[in-house]
C-alpha cells in the first residue's frame, strides 16, 4: 500500500493494488466447447459487508482490463475507471465492494487466445474457442459466487461493458439489483460490424499474420496498429477532433502524414501494439458483432424477464453507439414495466464520453446508487 509519503499522491483513490487471478476448473461455452481450466484475472476494491450485498461488478470495454483503478506498483497512470472509483467517488470503495475483471477472450490474464493448450505445450492461439459476450458473463459469474455472492447490487459498463450489464439482467434476472448501462446497444448495427470488420481485416491482410499462429518475435503489428487507428476514429467526435487537432500539422519531424490527427493516430496505433494482442482483438470484436439481443418486439421479449432496476446513459455526441439504440433499451423496458431511468449527456468527446472525467456523470452515478442503496429510485 502507499507510505505516508505517497499519500497526497494517492488522494481519493484506491492507492496501490494488484491484479489476482483465480482458476476454475472449467466453463462449458454457449458454442458447446470447453475452456479447461478457465483462468480469470480480477481487481477487487474496497470492502465486502458480512451480508455480503454491496458488491459492484464493473465490466470493461473492447481494449480494458481488469485493471478499473487505482495503481500497479510503479504506474504514473491509474486504471481505467480511476476517476469514479475509490473512497467518496460516485463508486465508494467506503461502502461497495467493486470487482473488475478482465474478460475470456481477451489478452490481460484471462483465458484467451495468449493462454497454454494443456495438449500442445504452446498458446492456443486462433485454435482457441469462439467466446461470446455470454461466455464472458458467464465466467463473471463464477468469479462472483467465489466471493460467496448470491446477488450484486450492481453491475455496470460502457460500450461493450454495457453489453455485459445486459446480458446479466437477462441471464441472471434475480442475481443483481441494479443496471447502469452506458453508450452501448442491444445489437450492433450493420455500420458497427463494419467498423470492425475493417480492423479485422487489416489485421488478417498483415505478412506476419500466419494464420493467427504467429510469434512474438514476428506479430501483425502493423495490421493491428491499423485496426486501433480505425476504431480509434470512431471512438471520437468530429467536434472534438476539429477542437484538438483542427488542419494542424503534426508536431516534429514527421515524413509519414502531413496532419497533427495523423500523428496521433499513429501513435495510439503503435502503443496498441505494445499492450493488446491481434488475436484476442479478433475474439473480442466477433463478440461484439455476434451479440443480440434483438431490437423492437423481439427485445421487449427479451428483456420481459429482467428484475432490477435499470440507469441508462447515452451521448449526443456518440455516433459509434447513437443515443437511439439507448432508446430502444429503455422503450422495451418501460414496455416492460422495469424501472429505468434514461439520461443523454452532451458531452463533446464522443463515444468514450463514458470513460472520461465529468463531474455531471459522476453525480448522475452517485446519486443513482444512492437512492437505490437507500430503498428509493433516481
Amino acid at each position: 500500500m502507499p507510505t505516508s509519503e505517497t499519500n497526497e499522491f494517492f488522494h481519493g483513490s484506491v492507492g496501490v493494488v494488484q491484479t489476482n487471478i483465480v482458476t476454475f476448473e472449467s466453463l462449458t461455452l454457449e458454442g458447446g466447447e470447453t475452456i479447461t481450466p478457465l483462468e480469470i484475472a480480477y481487481e477487487t476494491y474496497g470492502t465486502l459487508n458480512e451480508k455480503k450485498d454491496n458488491a459492484i461488478l464493473v465490466c470493461h470495454a473492447l481494449s480494458g482490463d481488469a485493471h478499473a483503478a487505482g495503481f500497479h506498483e510503479g504506474d504514473k497512470r491509474p486504471g481505467w475507471w480511476d476517476y469514479y472509483i475509490g473512497p467518496g467517488k460516485a463508486f465508494d470503495t467506503n461502502r461497495y465492494f467493486i470487482i473488475s475483471s478482465n474478460v475470456i477472450g481477451g489478452c490481460k490474464g484471462s483465458s484467451g487466445p495468449l493462454s497454454f493448450n494443456g495438449k500442445t505445450g504452446k498458446p492456443f492461439q486462433s485454435t482457441f474457442p469462439f467466446v461470446s459476450i455470454g461466455d464472458m458473463v458467464n465466467a463473471q459469474e463464477k468469479l462472483v459466487r467465489h466471493f460467496g455472492i448470491h446477488k450484486l447490487f450492481a453491475v455496470a459498463g460502457g460500450s461493450m461493458g454495457g453489453m455485459q450489464a445486459l446480458q446479466w439482467s437477462v441471464a441472471y434476472p434475480d442475481r443483481l439489483k441494479n443496471c447502469i448501462v452506458m453508450a452501448s446497444s442491444s445489437e450492433h448495427s450493420a455500420q458497427q460490424i463494419a467498423f470492425n470488420e475493417v480492423g479485422r481485416q487489416a489485421i488478417l491482410s498483415d505478412p506476419n499474420w500466419n494464420q493467427g499462429l504467429y510469434t512474438q518475435e514476428k506479430r501483425p503489428s502493423k495490421g493491428l496498429a491499423l485496426a486501433r487507428m480505425m476504431g480509434h476514429i470512431t471512438y471520437l467526435s468530429d467536434e472534438m477532433m476539429r477542437e484538438k487537432f483542427g488542419r494542424k500539422p503534426p508536431k516534429g519531424n514527421i515524413q509519414s502524414t502531413d496532419f497533427a490527427v495523423g500523428s496521433y493516430l499513429i501513435y495510439q496505433g503503435e502503443s496498441f501494439v505494445d499492450r493488446f494482442d491481434a488475436n484476442s482483438y479478433i475474439y473480442v470484436t466477433k463478440a461484439l458483432d455476434h451479440f443480440s439481443l434483438g431490437t423492437g418486439k423481439e427485445l421487449t421479449k427479451v428483456l420481459s424477464k429482467v428484475r432490477c432496476r435499470f440507469l441508462v446513459i447515452a451521448y449526443t455526441s456518440d455516433w459509434l453507439y447513437p443515443p437511439y439504440q439507448s432508446e430502444e433499451i429503455v422503450k422495451s423496458l418501460e414496455v416492460n414495466a422495469v424501472p429505468v431511468s434514461f439520461i443523454e449527456l452532451n458531452n463533446p468527446a464522443g463515444h468514450d464520453s463514458f470513460l472520461l472525467p465529468s463531474e455531471e456523470q459522476d453525480s448522475i452515478l452517485r446519486d443513482f446508487l444512492s437512492a437505490t442503496d437507500e430503498g428509493g429510485f433516481f
